[in-house]
């Protein structure tokens, strides 16, 4: 169990990784739509290539990121019923719907994905719009974010089984920390106290 705990541990690893980096998709397609819509008014001038690399942008944020949104419980869940077990409970409940529904989907949809994204790939497939952009990037994104997310559920499960035998603490508990806006109204009550003293000083 401890070498699967490792495996576990790196696999948490790679999809933090990711989806600390991820998140910059959402500012680039927000500035290419902001360009694209100013050269548009601006200059009469426009490509469908600035509007396809925005769906493109945004199939890569929603499928990359599924598997770092997995590992931190953020999916949406129906709590009327789950949330009155006992946590060990919630626990069997989870490695049943990890075991019998997220794996199996993921291998479905990884098993019809490739073959698409590889022959994609292997013509060149372009766009049959004009000024386009290539298509396997984008279906590229179908296997790699549900492989992602496909390790993620194997993760998931063995820090399940790991809790029910004992060996570490319950996996689904969130460490609460500060929120941006928290931080921030520190940073300016700290702020307004140095400028305080310093006008009290003088």
């Amino acid at each position: 169990m401890q070498a699967l705990l490792k495996v576990s541990n790196a696999i948490d690893g790679l999809n933090r990784w990711i989806g600390k980096y991820i998140i910059w998709l959402i500012l680039a397609s927000t500035v290419i739509s902001a360009m694209n819509a100013v050269v548009r008014k601006a200059f009469n001038v426009g490509s469908n290539a600035f509007l396809e690399v925005q769906w493109y942008l945004f199939a890569a944020t929603f499928l990359l990121a599924a598997a770092f949104t997995l590992l931190n419980g953020e999916h949406v869940k129906i709590d009327v019923i789950y949330s009155r077990f006992h946590k060990r409970t919630q626990t069997w409940i989870d490695m049943f719907g990890f075991t019998f529904f997220l794996l199996p989907f993921c291998s479905a949809i990884i098993w019809f994905s490739l073959p698409f994204f590889l022959k994609g790939y292997a013509s060149g497939e372009m766009s049959s719009n004009a000024g386009g952009l290539i298509r396997w990037p984008v279906y590229a994104m179908m296997p790699l974010g549900f492989g992602l997310l496909w390790l993620q559920g194997v993760s998931e499960l063995i820090k399940r089984a790991a809790f029910l035998l004992g060996l570490i603490e319950d996996p689904t508990e969130k460490t609460v920390g500060k929120t941006a806006e928290e931080e921030l109204a520190e940073a300016i009550q700290k702020l307004a106290e140095e400028k305080a003293a310093q006008a009290k000083a003088a």
